[in-house]
């Protein structure tokens, strides 16, 4: 059974939110939700009570509204993302055992002692609550949908979040043991028949170097003047910090008033962390620059090594860079490269690329879907893909070109691209696609000693269904 819920962290009764939302966006008739009602109803017979236990596992039980609020929200789900799926008895009993598979989970974990800090629960929590303010459209949408604040939303969630959470650390954690050898991957490719093998489309192996632009020199100074004034009006003029980063910071925070949740000293930049820590709780920071922007900052609390800071980031406008630069520096590391054969372009971009995800490797570009080094031009972007086909041979340097880098921020860069291998189109093959056929056999293989694992930590449990299931016996396990 898939597991559709396990990346949504939500507990069963937000789901109603995300219901609501989806209905509101896509103008849902109220003849589709009489027949999603009565889809969902008619799952079981019209005799027994609305709502009742259905299944237990030790001593946390499931109940029917919990399985019929879930598929609800699945098919509404698919619906928006184009998808007619019927409802179906088998896919409301899928729901069921995935409910039990993942109670079955946090018995392990118990078992297991895994616990997932509060600061991990609060940032997906964050990330959780700022996706559907942006479906609701306000802040202020998403409290009036539930009639509560968004810090009693966090708060009546918080425990919810944190038991999708651990189910899918257990998970992974099983997962992550699973390996494969080469033999095996030798196994599975030659168990496929020949008539039956693929046809792999025409791949590139790439590698970038990236420069992100400065900032011209008067478009610097205006973000940090305008930080400074921000921090004058709160310690002279009685503003709150609060207050200010709602309405002037330019990081995703700010609809909360700048308020970043309990982390780490080492999950904040350096030179933010650093000027945190230094802070007693209530002090204003002075103006801090980082890779971001400039940022004021009030400390709230410190627990160990873990603050809680409300900030103001002021980033510089980002039609205030200086692009003639970075073409500049792009142009001079491209000719060294074409000019004298002894450098490479994997070490040149480990000593001058700017992108902090690819420099690391040599500047690789991998498939952003499968973590391949071999990409197929059907997949590539249409930025990369234009800059590809520019290029003829192995070993080709593109011009510098623009294009949006993800991380820090989304910001502008530009990159030169050089063409490190080109497969053309050919039928699936050990030699040519190990990595890719190791991917699908380990998966495969995983599935398989998942299911077997789960059955074991069930026989471990006391499970049972207060229903008939259709094609499996009544499990009851000690």
């Amino acid at each position: 059974m898939p597991n559709y819920f396990n990346k949504n962290y939500m507990k069963r009764d937000s789901l109603g939110l995300v219901l609501l939302l989806i209905i509101l966006s896509l103008g849902f008739t109220n003849q589709l939700m009489a027949q999603l009602n009565v889809a969902t109803t008619n799952s079981k017979s019209s005799n027994t009570p609305t709502d009742y236990i259905i299944a237990q596992v030790n001593d946390r039980v499931i109940l029917k509204s919990d399985i019929d609020t879930d598929v609800r929200t699945y098919l509404l789900q698919s619906r928006s993302y184009g998808q007619n799926i019927p409802f179906t008895e088998s896919l409301w009993y899928n729901f069921l055992n995935n409910s039990v598979e993942n109670l079955v989970l946090l018995e392990k974990a118990k078992i297991d002692s895994v616990i997932i800090p509060d600061d991990r629960v609060n940032r997906a929590m964050d990330q959780r609550i700022q996706q559907l303010i942006m479906q609701a459209g306000t802040e202020q949408a998403l409290e009036r949908a539930f009639g509560k604040s968004i810090i009693q939303l966090r708060e009546e969630f918080r425990e919810d979040f944190r038991e999708q959470m651990t189910t899918e650390q257990v998970r992974q954690t099983y997962l992550s043991s699973v390996t494969i050898t080469r033999p095996e991957v030798q196994e599975f490719f030659d168990e496929i028949p020949v008539d039956s093998l693929p046809t792999i489309p025409e791949q590139v192996a790439l590698s970038q170097i990236v420069i992100i632009p400065p900032a011209k020199e008067d478009a610097e100074l205006s973000a940090k003047q305008f930080a400074e004034s921000l921090r004058d009006s709160i310690l002279n003029h009685g503003k709150s910090l609060d207050e200010l980063a709602k309405r002037h910071s330019d990081g995703p925070s700010a609809p909360r008033g700048g308020l970043l949740p309990l982390m780490g000293l080492n999950e904040l930049v350096s030179e933010y962390s650093a000027a945190a820590s230094a802070l007693q709780p209530g002090q204003i920071s002075e103006v801090v620059e980082t890779d971001y922007g400039y940022h004021v900052i009030e400390l709230i609390r410190r627990i160990g090594d873990q603050i809680e800071t409300r900030h103001i980031l002021i980033s510089v406008n980002a039609e205030e860079l200086d692009d003639e630069v970075a073409i500049e520096r792009l142009t001079e590391i491209r000719d060294s490269l074409l000019q004298i054969p002894s450098l490479e372009f994997s070490n040149m971009a480990r000593l001058r690329s700017e992108d902090p995800i690819t420099k690391v490797s040599g500047g690789k570009i991998l498939d952003p879907e499968t973590g391949e080094r071999y990409i197929p031009l059907n997949r590539l972007d249409p930025n990369l893909y234009r800059m590809v086909l520019l290029l003829e041979n192995e070993g080709d340097i593109s011009e510098p070109r623009p294009f949006t880098l993800t991380s820090p921020q989304g910001a502008r860069a530009y990159r030169i691209i050089s063409l490190d291998e080109q497969v053309p189109e050919h039928i699936a093959s050990m030699e040519l696609d190990y990595e890719r056929l190791k991917n699908i056999a380990l998966q495969q293989k995983q599935l398989i000693e998942y299911t077997k694992w789960l059955e074991e930590l069930k026989n471990e449990v006391y499970i049972e269904y207060r229903i008939d299931l259709p094609n499996i016996n009544q499990q009851t396990g000690l």
